[in-house]
């Protein structure tokens, strides 16, 4: 199916573009992520989220969504997973990402393009280029 097809390809995208921020909140006690989460400490969760991102993002492009949920099990590792809104210009992302102890994963639940193209393939490489300049550019370090 085509769908599912250009899903793929837009959470690789993601997770490719985000995979700092996702790196950033793995640090973060999956026991202090679950109790916040438990607890509706939502706000401590929105400063997480947006603290990691500051440092690779432009401001306000990945935010905490409206919340998450965690697997505790008593022989297993805790998985935390929280709701992201990613919104760089032009279009916002509704995301669930998951943390778990060596990895991360992003599931995206919806995409909504201010100006949808019929061409799925041009709505993709939108994405990604809308992820390419919300992120700050490094500058090159001069030579000495």
């Amino acid at each position: 199916m085509k769908t599912c097809a250009f899903s793929a390809a837009r959470e690789q995208i993601i997770a490719e573009a985000i995979s700092p921020v996702a790196t950033e909140l793995r640090l973060v006690d999956a026991a202090d992520l679950i109790s916040m989460l438990r607890f509706e400490c939502y706000g401590s969760l929105a400063d997480l989220v947006s603290s990691a991102a500051e440092m690779f993002f432009h401001p306000g492009t990945i935010n905490f969504g409206a919340g998450g949920d965690y697997a505790l099990e008593w022989n297993g590792r805790p998985e935390v997973t929280l709701d992201l809104e990613i919104k760089p210009k032009g279009l916002t992302v509704y995301a669930r990402l998951l943390l778990k102890d060596k990895e991360a994963g992003i599931e995206i639940n919806h995409i909504a393009f201010q100006e949808p193209s019929e061409d799925p393939n041009v709505n993709t490489a939108f994405l990604k280029k809308s992820l390419e300049d919300a992120r700050y550019t490094r500058p090159v370090a001069e030579a000495a």
